[in-house]
């Protein structure tokens, strides 16, 4: 079974994205058609890269290693600061073109990376140019959206797109739903969904797991004698994003551990009572990692960052 969710514009996308530019094949391109070959066999029907990961033309080869069709696999690339040097149609036409060759097909989804990557004020500005690339065809047929955006970057692009964004790719989970509640409002009223990168952090980052961490053991715990199957906590974790249909980009250096990410599809729902838990306790602290852009002239709420 693979899960997935409907964006707004109604294409489907597998809720569980394999990333090609983690820490352990950033900007490796040989590691990333290893490890992207290896996921794709796995299971995995969605590949997220960028041109700042220098991986598009190794996910492109990686899904004919894998003997798979196009058709078969859902990719989403990003608009990256080292591909625009100016917001002008003519730079970011020329990147989405730089992509589509490198991919060697049109992306299903492709993001502005964040809104650091355009010049100060041009946010709205450089939608209309991608949405301009959709209507003639360059990027017909797939879905814009845009990545570590605050609330002033999404009113930017809304107040003049034709084509909303379908989502919002940022650092997301237990720990920063606080900070998050103003960009999820916006959202909420124009059918933008956010997607996951760094969903394990409270396990894999925090200091000590956090709050979440005993609740994830004894939702493991409940979750391995149930299936018979071992369940960790990152495992359970992970079913907080997909129990809610949050889709999450996920990824690992290591061909031994992508079957066991590919499995957690598998596993069934967390309890309504479950998720409640994790999400309420998860609001009463603040940590995030990825700190460069989401913390940038949005304030942060007045909470520690561990109880």
């Amino acid at each position: 079974m693979v899960r997935t969710v409907t964006l707004s514009d109604g294409k489907v996308m597998p809720t569980v994205a394999f990333g090609m530019g983690s820490a352990g094949h950033f900007k490796d391109a040989e590691k990333a058609k290893v490890v992207g070959t290896a996921a794709l066999k796995a299971g995995f029907k969605h590949l997220d890269t960028a041109q700042l990961y220098l991986t598009e033309e190794a996910t492109g080869q990686c899904i004919k290693e894998a003997g798979m069709s196009k058709d078969d696999v859902f990719v989403c690339s990003k608009l990256s600061e080292n591909a625009v040097t100016a917001t002008t149609h003519q730079v970011i036409s020329g990147a989405v073109r730089d992509t589509i060759r490198q991919l060697g097909f049109k992306p299903d989804l492709f993001l502005i990376h964040n809104p650091f990557v355009i010049e100060s004020g041009k946010l709205g500005e450089a939608w209309k140019i991608l949405e301009g690339l959709v209507q003639d065809g360059t990027l017909g047929g797939t879905s814009l959206g845009v990545s570590n955006f605050r609330p002033q970057d999404l009113e930017a692009v809304l107040a003049v797109a034709t084509i909303k964004p379908v989502i919002n790719q940022v650092e997301y989970h237990p720990y920063v739903l606080s900070h998050l509640e103003p960009v999820k409002k916006i959202q909420d009223q124009h059918g933008i969904r956010f997607q996951a990168y760094g969903p394990l952090t409270p396990l894999l980052r925090h200091p000590t797991g956090g709050p979440i961490k005993p609740i994830l053991e004894r939702v493991a715990k409940r979750l391995s004698a149930e299936t018979g199957k071992p369940v960790d906590a990152h495992a359970a974790l992970a079913l907080w994003f997909l129990t809610q249909n949050i889709p999450i980009v996920t990824a690992s250096g290591s061909i031994e551990r992508i079957p066991a990410l590919a499995a957690v599809e598998q596993l069934p729902d967390l309890t309504p009572e479950e998720v409640e838990e994790i999400s309420e306790v998860g609001k009463k602290v603040h940590f995030r990692h990825y700190r460069e852009h989401m913390e940038a002239d949005f304030d942060l709420p007045n909470l520690p960052s561990d109880l």
